[in-house]
């Protein structure tokens, strides 16, 4: 018997309801998981530090990774109308608030390795002269409090807090995702499923087919995944559970496709002309 593959991917409920089926064992000829749960800034350590088998990661961390790991084609979350958004408190009556009053201010971030960070850097540097102000990590979960209350001028937030943020009394301010979309006409890269180059090459085929699989099986079946879904889904309401999961588990989940790679490559490429991300080797993004 083999040893179970280390995977780790977060608790959202794109990832649940994506590896539901292999976690479970329910796809045919899949090597077993052994999971862990981890957010996405965590998984984004794991990788740099070349830790477990295959790893769900920020699109933004694969220039410091490719060597090690190869980017799967599948699994992974990448679309249209789904990307970050920046939130300030509710502007007066009358009032709009444009890019440029975020000018020196402070902006919470879920992380500074974040494809969520890397949109917004690119959006701020067309659109707020001189640069924003201080930079503030915070847990996802805290950024829309701290906006709210005052703490941090703005926040960068992604995943549920697109249904949830008027909740909080909150303003979009600007939506990473659409400015993205109308400068290349492109998807939205957001996270990737990375697996060890080690494994070799039949192995990494192996597993995007899995991969694949699984999410098939859970559009063929939405309602088997419901319960490990909403088990850790940290409370969230089902109902935003279920936006979540229309969302971010599309065509590109399934097979990222030319348009997928092109995305990728398009982002990365665009970082490294600023100088945000080391530049990509020949090949480094070759599919399995």
């Amino acid at each position: 018997m083999t040893e179970p593959l280390k995977i780790a991917y977060s608790p959202c409920p794109n990832d649940t309801f994506v590896f539901h089926a292999w976690a479970h064992g329910r796809v045919p000829g899949a090597p077993a998981l052994d999971v862990t749960f981890a957010d996405i800034d965590i998984t984004n350590g794991m990788a740099e530090r070349g830790e477990f088998d295959v790893l769900k990661v920020s699109y933004a961390v694969l220039p410091w990774v490719l060597d090690d790991y190869a980017l799967l084609p599948c699994g992974g979350a990448l679309g249209r109308g789904c990307g970050p958004l920046v939130l300030t408190r509710q502007p007066g009556e009358g009032q709009q608030f444009t890019g440029k009053d975020l000018a020196g201010k402070t902006v919470a971030v879920p992380s500074e390795r974040s494809t969520a960070y890397l949109l917004f850097r690119l959006w701020a540097a067309a659109e707020v002269p001189g640069g924003v102000g201080e930079i503030k990590v915070l847990p996802f979960h805290s950024i829309m409090p701290a906006v709210r209350d005052g703490e941090v001028d703005a926040g960068l937030v992604i995943h549920e807090a697109r249904f949830t943020y008027q909740n909080y009394g909150l303003h979009c301010l600007a939506d990473m995702g659409q400015h993205w979309e109308q400068t290349t006409g492109l998807p939205i890269p957001l996270g990737a499923i990375i697996a060890k180059r080690s494994l070799g090459d039949e192995r990494l085929r192996e597993l995007a087919d899995a991969a694949r699989t699984s999410v098939r099986m859970a559009w063929d079946d939405p309602e088997a995944s419901r319960t490990y879904v909403l088990e850790h889904a940290q409370e969230m309401d089902p109902a935003v559970a279920d936006q979540h999961i229309g969302l971010y588990v599309n065509e590109f989940t399934a097979d990222l496709g030319e348009n997928g790679y092109a995305a990728v490559r398009g982002l990365l490429t665009r970082a490294a002309a600023e100088g945000l991300v080391p530049p990509l080797g020949p090949g480094a993004l070759d599919a399995v």
